[in-house]
């Protein structure tokens, strides 16, 4: 993996409060931690940025550019 160098935009995802759900909702929580790294990564990809780095709950990725006018 080649990551973007010059300008970039950095993207940080966290779940908040997740100790709590995880508490209180586990089985929940595995199921939908596991769509919400899906989704991430496919959103990630699609928009030609790399996913640096899971966090548990959370998600470190790079994009060359932003495409945000």
């Amino acid at each position: 993996m080649t990551l973007p160098t010059g300008t970039v935009t950095f993207l940080f995802t966290d779940i908040e409060n997740s100790t709590r759900l995880w508490d209180e909702y586990p089985l929940a929580m595995k199921s939908a931690l596991g769509r919400h790294d899906k989704i991430l990564q496919e959103t990630v990809t699609t928009h030609k940025g790399y996913v640096v780095k899971t966090t548990g709950d959370g998600l470190f990725a790079v994009f060359q550019a932003s495409d945000i006018a």
